[in-house]
Parts: C-alpha cells; sequence; structure tokens
C-alpha cells in the first residue's frame, strides 16, 4: 500500500481522506477526518481523544464498527506518515448513525451519493492522466498541448473536448476574450517566454484570461502550469496548501495584479514533481476549486 491512491472529498471545507485498495478493490476513509467532520473539531488531539472514547463504548457493546477498522498509513499534523484507523463504505455509513442531529444525516447522504456526473467522470480521467503514457508527450506550454489534456479530461463527455470556444463568454462579470479574436491571442500567449517563474505565472494569468474552452477551463490550465513549471523548473504547485477562497480572490484579481497569485503559488511550490500522490492530491484540489458553494 506504499504506493496507494490518495483521495481527498470534501464536506463543508473539511477534507476527508480516503485510500485505495487496490487488492480488495475498495476505498478506506480516514475515521479520525469523519469524526472531526460529524463533531465540527478542528483540534486534532480533541478528535483522537474522542474516538479513543467512542470505540471503547463501541467495543463495549460489540458494534461492528470497530471490528470492521482497519490501519494504513496515513499522514499525520507532525508530518509524518502514521498508521491510522480506516473503515470501508459500509463502516462509515455506520459510524454516521452513531451521532445524532441534522449533520450526521446530511453527512451520509453526501457520503452515499454515487457521482456520475460530467465532474466525476472527468476527475477520474484525470487521475489517470498520471499514470499514462500520453502525459509525457503532451506539449508543454502551447496551444495545443492544453487542448490535449482537456480533450483527455472531457473526451466523451463534452462534444467540444479540445476545442477552441467560437462564443463568447463571461463569469462573475468577467468578460473573457472575444471569441473572434480568441486565435490571435493564443498565438500571443503561446509566444510568451516561460523561463522564470514570474514569466510562467504571467503566461498562466493570460490563459485563464483567455480562457479558450466553453466549460473544464480551470482543471485543464492548471494540469498545464503544472506541466509548464516542472520542465523549467523542476517545480510543480501542492495545491493541497492554497484554499480555495485564497485561489479564487488571487485569480480574480490576477488579470490587474498578479501578484497575489505569485506570492500565494510560489509558498506553495515544491520539488516533488514525479509524486504520484502529489499529483493525485493536486487534482482533488483542482476540482474542488470548480464546486460550486
Amino acid at each position: 500500500m506504499s504506493n496507494a491512491k490518495i483521495s481527498i472529498r470534501f464536506f463543508d471545507d473539511r477534507e476527508v481522506r480516503a485510500v485505495w485498495d487496490e487488492q480488495n478493490a475498495r476505498w478506506w476513509f480516514s475515521v479520525l477526518d469523519i469524526v472531526a467532520v460529524l463533531t465540527d473539531q478542528d483540534d486534532y488531539t480533541k478528535t483522537r481523544n474522542y474516538w479513543k472514547y467512542l470505540k471503547a463504548k463501541l467495543k463495549k457493546e460489540n458494534s461492528q464498527v470497530v471490528s470492521a477498522t482497519t490501519q494504513l498509513k496515513l499522514l499525520a499534523p507532525d508530518g509524518k506518515k502514521r498508521l491510522a484507523d480506516m473503515l470501508d463504505y459500509n463502516g462509515i455509513i455506520a459510524l454516521g448513525k452513531e451521532f445524532p442531529g441534522k449533520k450526521a444525516n446530511r453527512f451520509i447522504e453526501w457520503f452515499t451519493y454515487s457521482d456520475e456526473s460530467i465532474d466525476g467522470k472527468s476527475k477520474t480521467k484525470a487521475y489517470a492522466l498520471f499514470d499514462s503514457s500520453f502525459i509525457n508527450s503532451l506539449e508543454v506550454g502551447t496551444t495545443k498541448g492544453l487542448q490535449q489534456i482537456h480533450g483527455y479530461l472531457f473526451g466523451g463527455l463534452y462534444d467540444f473536448a479540445g476545442q477552441i470556444r467560437q462564443k463568447n463568454i463571461s463569469k462573475g462579470g468577467f468578460q473573457f476574450a472575444v471569441s473572434r479574436f480568441l486565435g490571435d491571442t493564443l498565438k500571443q500567449i503561446e509566444a510568451m517566454p516561460e523561463t522564470t517563474f514570474d514569466e510562467i505565472v504571467d503566461k498562466y494569468v493570460e490563459m485563464n484570461i483567455a480562457h479558450p474552452f466553453m466549460e473544464g477551463n480551470g482543471r485543464t490550465t492548471r494540469i498545464w502550469l503544472d506541466l509548464i513549471l516542472k520542465k523549467h523548473l523542476k517545480k510543480c504547485v501542492d495545491w493541497s496548501k492554497i484554499s480555495k477562497s485564497d485561489y479564487m480572490n488571487a485569480m480574480m484579481l490576477s488579470p490587474t495584479n498578479s501578484s497575489v497569485l505569485k506570492t500565494l503559488l510560489a509558498k506553495a511550490l515544491t520539488g516533488k514533481i514525479n509524486d504520484r500522490e502529489m499529483f493525485m492530491r493536486g487534482i482533488d484540489y483542482s476540482y474542488y476549486y470548480e464546486e460550486n458553494d
């Protein structure tokens, strides 16, 4: 399980981590993450103590929740990987029922929802990108490379996958590049230098302003950005270090002031460019940024 895929889901802006068990073809979910969600607790020690008390109580009652618990390594607050209690899908539903109130019911409803949406299917494709040979054949820093990523993520889901938009679009009152001039705009962006961190982020900002696709621009362009950083600086962004609100705010400011975004990204840079877990976590956060509140 040392190379296991870790997925992060979000409930009320809180992380719920899961580890994929290849041998048994199932997800194992972090008990402490879920206890923190259900008790609305930010303090790791208090969460751990609450679970310790509840676990002892359930053990006395011969609850199947305790017997169904397994232990797998997860990152602890001290930065080290430590064994943590995990439960599978049925175990988490049983655990949720031990907590009274509307929040537990809402959590179970959220947890049992099967995501067959376009985003859900696209996210599965994004995960697969890391393990595919396709990622090594992508053009880096070009419009074609961006189209290749978009086509991979949304092929079979959108009929315009990988295709430059022919219509004007806006978001939150901001008008993206006019479609009539988009071809020329993209050529200018492609020609921008990308040798330094500042140049790379400037190029990323301009591509975001261009917004070349009808949907899926953010998810596609963040992968595009990481590939440019990887090629020229041997770095990538640890997106888990950037909160959704900070990222959205920095992106809104970026057309007129990119310094906030540059500071945010610079602090989150890592040299773990070939780390599978880093890539998967980045996908989780990237898709989370696009969720509607």
